[in-house]
């Protein structure tokens, strides 16, 4: 069974050429502002938007460009807050591949069995994987790591705590990178925003699991906070690479969302 694609040709072109003129201009800004991609820690953990790519794909792109001269993981683990289909906890791919513009990738369906089979908040209903939080993803992922394996887990309410447990155990293989997807604020005037998305950004920054319930409205909340837990357990360092609101890309600022792509390890 494939996980075919639901989004491209709105979230994202449908023709690989398309995203390859996305990336490379993305990359060329970087490669303008002589960006050296300076990170003293492996990264563990991208934090990456997922609306569509003239908005947050320069935030994202900067993030998988940067691991990937950094890193060499066998296996990307994405976690991506469910938008269309209610649940209470979570959802894992239990496909052989996922479609993307650029060719399939393989699904590590042992290892998404063997998380399924461990923790019992772990499921597999389909309905909920035509999810455009990770599906977003999955097009870097192939250009940038060619044949890495990846696992899909999409996530409604769960306790912060029960998710970071399965990070980190994911992350105990070292082989093993994890994507958080999330955008921030939504359909605020650019000031709004900004003051809102800065309370994200620190709360990363600093480590601060209590930030993030005072002001910031990142859609996968649940999954920063597990994820920042997993670094404040581990002492692992955090880094902002880029922050930038749909103003950006439309010019509107009466009505932005917010982005930002962030790396852990």
């Amino acid at each position: 069974m494939i996980r075919k694609m639901y989004y491209n040709g709105s979230f994202y072109p449908s023709d690989a050429q398309e995203v390859l003129r996305y990336i490379n201009h993305f990359n060329k800004i970087l490669d303008d502002a002589n960006v050296t991609f300076e990170v003293d820690f492996k990264p563990k953990v991208i934090i990456s938007p997922h609306a569509g790519y003239v908005y947050s794909g320069f935030s994202a792109n900067y993030a998988y460009k940067c691991v990937s001269m950094l890193a060499h993981p066998k296996r990307i683990v994405v976690f991506g807050p469910s938008h269309r289909v209610y649940l209470e906890g979570l959802s894992i791919a239990m496909y052989d591949s996922y479609s993307t513009p650029f060719g399939e990738l393989d699904i590590d369906l042992e290892y998404s069995n063997k998380l399924k089979d461990k923790y019992h908040d772990i499921t597999f209903e389909p309905s909920l994987h035509e999810e455009h939080s990770t599906e977003t993803q999955m097009p870097f992922i192939k250009h940038y790591f060619g044949n890495v394996k990846v696992v899909e887990i999409v996530y409604g309410k769960i306790n912060p705590d029960i998710l970071s447990k399965i990070i980190n155990d994911i992350l105990s293989d070292s082989d093993n990178i994890v994507v958080i997807s999330t955008d921030l604020s939504h359909f605020y005037d650019q000031k709004t925003a900004n003051s809102l998305d800065s309370i994200c950004l620190r709360a990363i920054e600093e480590k601060n699991l209590s930030l993030l319930d005072n002001g910031c409205e990142a859609c996968g909340k649940i999954g920063v906070k597990a994820v920042l837990k997993c670094a404040i357990e581990n002492n692992w360092k955090t880094k902002i690479l880029d922050y930038r609101t749909s103003f950006d890309a439309s010019g509107d600022d009466n009505r932005v969302v917010g982005y930002t792509s962030c790396l852990i390890g």
